[in-house]
């Protein structure tokens, strides 16, 4: 990583750090030891394999958008990228931020930017349908449940209901820009021309000419999914939906783990809730936003003296072990590098 993304990472880390403590210092009592002892180690485990798992999905998901535009990477390869992609994630604002990074790996592979930018875009739009799906089913089928959650904590509604409309207009200019192509190349050169009278863009003509060209490439591969890919929009929607369930489902064996019974609806609502705020692009990697969300919204549901306990071993696995295997999988990444470098100069 540049020098930059380490010092953000390390923002990221220390903001996370601080706020856990605060949460652990307000949280921690007598009855929090009683709780500890009774700490089942097997479902903690089983909550840290499930997120390899949930990622497997992942890179499950890229490999199969990819063999439906005709590209054939392996799996080992999109399992390693999806690490990358995580390591990133934690450095810009909200954990969306390692497209660039998928994008250059598929490249690596052999997919055409274009192609790539089409696959890693399709997968955000599948992630919004699937959330965007998964809040609706728990507002029109657990009402129940969703009203008890949204009477303790009013801003529920507010953020679901802001993410719907967020999503819908995404997907709607999404479907527009690929239908007309022209307007999406003129409103980004309107939005570079912006910019250059703003902050004096170096080398402005060169930009504008890579928007056209990647506008088209990117277009091109939408076609091509439309097309040629439904088996990949399948495959990728399947995935997609193994990837949350898995991922929603952690927090349900870790309440397991520490003696609370799973709160497998409750707990589902507040995951989705969660992974919502979690796009919004407040904070490197959502860091200290999670850890707060999760304290506030799991403390309606179980003791206040586990409540930090529990929102650090979820942070752990699905934040500190997401670093770890971001910094393994870059490792590997930078090895390849060079032995190509050192290849090409031989």
């Amino acid at each position: 990583m540049k020098k930059s993304q380490w010092k953000w990472l390390l923002v990221s880390i220390s903001f996370s750090t601080l706020v856990l403590a605060g949460v652990l210092y307000f949280t921690v009592d007598e009855t929090t030891i009683d709780y500890l002892s009774r700490v089942n180690t097997f479902y903690l485990l089983l909550a840290t394999l499930l997120h390899i798992v949930s990622l497997g999905f992942w890179a499950l998901r890229i490999q199969a958008m990819s063999a439906s535009l005709g590209y054939r990477v392996n799996f080992r390869h999109c399992l390693n990228l999806v690490f990358a992609n995580m390591l990133v994630a934690a450095v810009t604002p909200s954990q969306a931020g390692g497209e660039p990074v998928r994008i250059h790996e598929l490249y690596r592979a052999g997919v055409p930017v274009g192609d790539a930018t089409a696959v890693v875009v399709m997968e955000r739009i599948l992630d919004g349908i699937i959330l965007g799906a998964l809040g609706a089913f728990a507002m029109l089928f657990l009402g129940r449940y969703w009203s008890s959650l949204a009477s303790g904590f009013s801003g529920i509604s507010f953020i679901m209901y802001a993410a719907w409309i967020a999503v819908t207009l995404f997907v709607l200019i999404f479907v527009y820009s690929v239908k007309n192509p022209d307007h999406l190349k003129r409103a980004l050169r309107r939005l570079s021309c912006w910019i250059d009278r703003r902050w004096h863009l170096r080398r402005l003509e060169q930009l504008l000419g890579t928007i056209d060209r990647e506008v088209d490439n990117f277009n091109q591969g939408l076609v091509k999914f439309v097309n040629h890919g439904k088996s990949g929009l399948v495959w990728g929607l399947i995935f997609t939906t193994f990837f949350w369930f898995s991922e929603f489902i952690i927090a349900s064996l870790l309440l397991v783990g520490l003696g609370q019974p799973p709160y497998f609806i409750e707990s589902f609502v507040v995951q989705i809730v969660i992974a919502v705020i979690m796009m919004i692009p407040l904070t490197p990697g959502g860091s200290g936003i999670a850890e707060l969300g999760a304290t506030s919204l799991y403390s309606l549901i179980i003791p206040s003296s586990i409540v930090g306990i529990f929102v650090l071993l979820w942070r752990l696995i699905l934040y500190y072990l997401n670093i770890l295997l971001g910094l393994l999988s870059s490792l590997v990444i930078v090895r390849r590098e060079f032995l190509a470098r050192a290849e090409k100069q031989q």
